[in-house]
């Protein structure tokens, strides 16, 4: 059995494998967690390799790539308006 943790998204508890990218935790249970500025569609993480900033949320209150970050117990994660549920 896989070991799993809790981190914190908007709040609401959310579990997940340690050590992840936190781009793929999102993407997996949300729809999109930011809007785009000029249309404000809904987006989610795009190059996946840090280079956009398409993926960037705040993390325990500092902004970070959420692709570059790795997941880690108890971490607090606060998108921009709230991710959307799948």
């Amino acid at each position: 059995m896989s070991k799993t943790i809790e981190i914190f998204v908007n709040e609401a508890s959310v579990s997940c494998a340690p050590g992840i990218p936190l781009s793929q935790v999102l993407s997996q249970h949300f729809t999109a967690w930011r809007h785009s500025p000029r249309l404000g569609q809904p987006r989610g993480m795009y190059c996946g390799m840090g280079i956009c900033f398409e993926c960037t949320v705040q993390v325990d209150g500092i902004p970070r790539r959420s692709c570059l970050v790795d997941t880690a117990e108890g971490m607090t994660v606060t998108t921009e308006g709230g991710a959307h549920a799948c």
